[in-house]
């Protein structure tokens, strides 16, 4: 793999078929682990991210039938993707509705290259406008998850979460975050146009490396690497407009020191903007 300070990344947009059923969703999730599994036989990785919700689909339909497609942690989803951490020495980050007591949460769960589960991620934000809607079925989280892959702190965030701008903030300048992991189910509704602006926004001012990554298909696709710093000669790395696409990044604290040494952003923050009187 790549070694300390630097991290090689597999981003996994997938497809993912309707469903309602738990057989559905189960032979879904066996085709994704094999899929991922054949990409990493090929050329390894140090972390596999998969989408929002990567292991139902995103749909009124689906969220209609939660008490069987929703799971608790130790279920099928992270039994799975824990098989594949331990066969291939890599950390996973992967989506699922998550079921706990009466409760549920679109989660991302992180599972370490030995297979044991670092910690779940809720989704702070739910979405109810265009394609979203969450709020009818689902149960906001309560906090935050990090995580260190090779010396580099990484963090989960999921979707609608991006345009709260506070919460990346957050993580790159209280918990140190060097790479925001956005997962997401981004549909081609009102909101898509301005997607890549929020995620390009985030990277830059917080001066961190930002994977957005959506599901495939004809509604979704167009997943967005970002690095600390982007120009003309620096840009945002753009995967399939809409197939499924498993591509590789890199992550390097060298390119993250460069960008904060240049740009100055973060030192030259006022400590406290509240504070400032009014004209």
């Amino acid at each position: 793999m790549q070694g300390i300070d630097r991290l090689r990344l597999l981003a996994c947009q997938i497809a993912v078929p309707p469903m309602t059923d738990a057989p559905e969703r189960d032979a879904h999730l066996d085709r994704s682990v094999a899929l991922v599994s054949a990409a990493l036989a090929r050329a390894p990785a140090d972390l596999v991210v998969l989408p929002e919700l990567s292991s139902i689909a995103y749909s009124a339909a689906a969220f209609a039938h939660l008490d069987a497609l929703a799971e608790p942690l130790e279920g099928p989803s992270l039994r799975r993707w824990a098989a594949l951490a331990r066969a291939h020495g890599v950390h996973v980050v992967f989506g699922f509705a998550r079921r706990a007591g009466a409760a549920t949460f679109i989660s991302s769960a992180v599972v370490a290259p030995d297979g044991s589960c670092l910690g779940v991620y809720d989704k702070l934000h739910l979405c109810q406008y265009g394609a979203g809607v969450e709020k009818s079925h689902f149960t906001r989280g309560d906090h935050i998850v990090t995580f260190r892959v090779n010396g580099i702190t990484c963090a989960p965030i999921i979707c609608y979460d991006i345009r709260i701008p506070e919460l990346s903030r957050s993580l790159a300048l209280r918990h140190g975050v060097d790479l925001i992991v956005h997962c997401g189910a981004y549909f081609r509704d009102e909101s898509f146009a301005t997607w890549h602006d929020f995620i390009t926004t985030r990277a830059l001012e917080n001066q961190v490396y930002l994977l957005s990554l959506n599901r495939a298909g004809a509604d979704y696709g167009r997943s967005a690497f970002c690095a600390p710093w982007m120009d003309e000669s620096r840009p945002m790395l753009l995967m399939d407009d809409h197939g499924e696409d498993l591509r590789y990044f890199d992550v390097t604290r060298a390119e993250i020191d460069r960008a904060r040494a240049t740009y100055s952003f973060r030192v030259d923050r006022l400590a406290d903007y509240d504070a400032l009187p009014g004209g």
